[in-house]
This record gives C-alpha cells, structure tokens and sequence, in this order.
C-alpha cells in the first residue's frame, strides 16, 4: 500500500512487469516544505510479486540490473514488533523472525541496507497461523485510520530519498 501510494504521490506512471514484481521508475516530486532545488532524485519502487518469504528473488536481481549500491537500497515492509501506526526508520539491524527480509539480505549478500518499519501491531496469541493471519489479512482498523499509516510511511520514505534521514538513528513518529 505504501509503494503504491509513492508511485502516485510520485506521479511515476504505470508499473511495468520485472525482476519478478511491479516496478514503476522516475523521479521523486515532493511538495516538501523547503524543498529541493536541485533535481529531484531518481527512484524505482519496486513491488515484488513473490510470495512475502521469498522477495529477495525479486530485490536482488532488481537491485543487480538497476547498479545499485546497497546504501541506496529501502525496503519499506510490515512490523508486528511495533503497536499499529508507529512507523521507524532505521539501517541494518536484526531482521526479528521476518522471513521476507531474510530473503532480501541472503539475495544482498547483507542487512544494512535502510529500512521504513510500518508498525501492524502484534496479535493477542503466538499461534504461527494466527500471526499469519494477521499480517496478511486485512486491517481491523478504520480506513482513516490505515491512510495515517500510509502518510506517515510515505514521509518517511521521503526523508530517505532526499537524505534527510540519520542512516544509523531510528527515527520514530
């Protein structure tokens, strides 16, 4: 939701199929107070089309064909670590059980690359299913509720990309 909300914020375009996933290219237009004067930054948003476990076969491959350092890789993903619409901000770190981001640094070759935590919340039980469930289904709480969310990732990301953001801080809202 996050990516696609960037893709229009962005004006991207249309995604276009590769590197197993959905990646609209172009550059970052921001409406920023303050806001650059310099061009603004390239981007791809990539969004992987693999089951969740297995991303890295779509990031690594894109990463690789786009020649990109890993410094100016961001992996925007879900957080049940985190209470429902906290969002951070963080690079490297422990990847806390999350298959996906396993995939993405085995695919990498490594964990520290800058990453937007999307806080879902944690459910009442530890049941795998139940977890599951969770993190793949639909939110419980209201729309405005999950635009919020959304709105916050996306400044995030945007703090990110026009480098705005303390690469070794968590950065909290």
């Amino acid at each position: 939701m996050v990516a696609e909300a960037l893709i229009e914020r962005w004006d991207l375009g249309r995604a276009k199929d590769r590197f197993r996933g959905r990646i609209a290219e172009g550059r970052a237009r921001t409406e920023a107070p303050g806001a650059q004067t310099s061009p603004a930054p390239r981007v791809a948003v990539l969004c992987p089309q693999t089951y969740m476990n297995d991303a890295g076969r779509s990031v690594g491959p894109a990463r690789g064909s786009l020649k990109l350092p890993l410094d100016r890789v961001l992996v925007v993903h879900d957080e049940i670590d985190l209470p429902f619409g906290e969002v951070r901000t963080r690079k490297g770190g422990g990847l806390a059980g999350h298959n996906g981001l396993k995939s993405i640094k085995r695919e990498l070759g490594s964990a520290e690359f800058m990453r937007v935590r999307v806080g879902v919340g944690r459910p009442d039980s530890t049941d795998p299913e139940i977890v599951s469930a969770h993190v793949l289904g639909r939110f419980r709480e209201g729309d405005a509720q999950v635009a919020e969310l959304i709105e916050r990732a996306c400044e995030h990301v945007e703090r990110v990309v026009l480098g705005q953001a303390e690469p070794t801080a968590e950065q909290e809202t």
